[in-house]
């Protein structure tokens, strides 16, 4: 045997050893951090995941909750694989993520809301300090657009209406349950601006999605699409236990509330906001940008798995 076939024995050899030790290993298996907010509605969502329902393939997901705004801070860190965050947000990450097409919350004809301690007209919030959820949020830039000047105060968002109780700010905005629960601390509402950027765009508003690490690659994003994809499947061809399970999170709100609070934000656009979808958060940033409020729109790529097969 020439020099030259031992050294393709060998090699030949080496690979027959790696690919049996490979098998013996089993598939690979990425595992996964992934964020999302502290809410029934994300609770909801993931809750296939979060007890094991649906099966993921190659993938183990470690699961972290937080606030959106501590989220979208965190993500232009490359802090979680797979993570929450604002729409408004993604100009900032989107050379580190790319957005999934599922998992997202839309407000069709309904929204955040802003809320004062006493009746107001939605032209008298000019000039006032209205305490906000982030800075970075969607609802943020929404309020701003349609109030380009007042005097934001980032205040957690679950404590706002104790801000618009006790007079510290002038007004609020609500995201999350407050959007129902507002009335029980006898706040008034001033404007919905899901209604407001309907009467607008024709679209709905675009709140908050889900997105992958692009250095994961785009064959753990589809993997990662599919699995959040099937989770919000399950819980929604689940709905008793996945509500039960979500109202662990569900702050001051009975199973009734709760599940119309996740009935408004876990719906069919989670599975898959479509091209509609894409067009609002096209536009969302679109008119972020034009108003002086975002940097430059990125390129969007979205990340999608559909059940049929195809991937995109």
């Amino acid at each position: 045997m020439t020099m030259e076939e031992m050294s393709g024995a060998s090699q030949s050899e080496g690979a027959r050893q790696k690919g049996a030790l490979a098998a013996a290993r089993g598939p690979e298996v990425w595992d996964l951090s992934l964020a999302h907010s502290p809410d029934s509605d994300d609770a909801f969502m993931f809750y296939a995941l979060a007890t094991s329902k649906v099966r993921t393939p190659g993938l183990r997901f470690s699961h972290t909750l937080s606030d959106i705004e501590s989220l979208n801070q965190a993500a232009q860190e490359e802090k979680y694989d797979v993570t929450a965050l604002s729409f408004s947000a993604y100009p900032l990450l989107a050379s580190k993520y790319a957005l999934l097409d599922c998992g997202s919350s839309f407000g069709d004809g309904y929204g955040p809301l802003v809320v004062a301690s006493r009746a107001l007209k939605p032209a008298d919030l000019a000039g006032k300090r209205i305490a906000v959820p982030g800075m970075l949020t969607s609802s943020y830039v929404a309020l701003r657009l349609h109030t380009p000047r007042f005097e934001p105060v980032p205040i957690p968002f679950d404590k706002i209406i104790g801000a618009v109780s006790n007079g510290s700010v002038e007004a609020g905005l609500l995201i999350h349950e407050g959007q129902l629960l507002y009335s029980q601390a006898g706040l008034h509402r001033v404007i919905d601006l899901g209604v407001w950027w309907r009467e607008q765009t024709s679209l709905p508003l675009p709140l908050g999605g889900n997105a992958v690490r692009r250095s994961l690659g785009p064959d753990v994003g589809r993997r990662v699409a599919r699995a959040i994809q099937e989770s919000v499947q399950y819980a929604l061809d689940h709905r008793e236990p996945a509500l039960s399970y979500a109202l662990q999170f569900a702050r001051d709100m009975d199973y009734d509330l709760a599940d119309k609070f996740v009935g408004m934000y876990v719906n069919s656009w989670t599975l898959s906001m479509g091209e509609l979808g894409r067009s609002a958060v096209r536009e969302l940033l679109a008119r972020g940008h034009d108003g002086g409020i975002l940097p430059s729109v990125p390129s969007i790529d979205f990340v999608s798995f559909l059940p049929d097969g195809v991937q995109s």
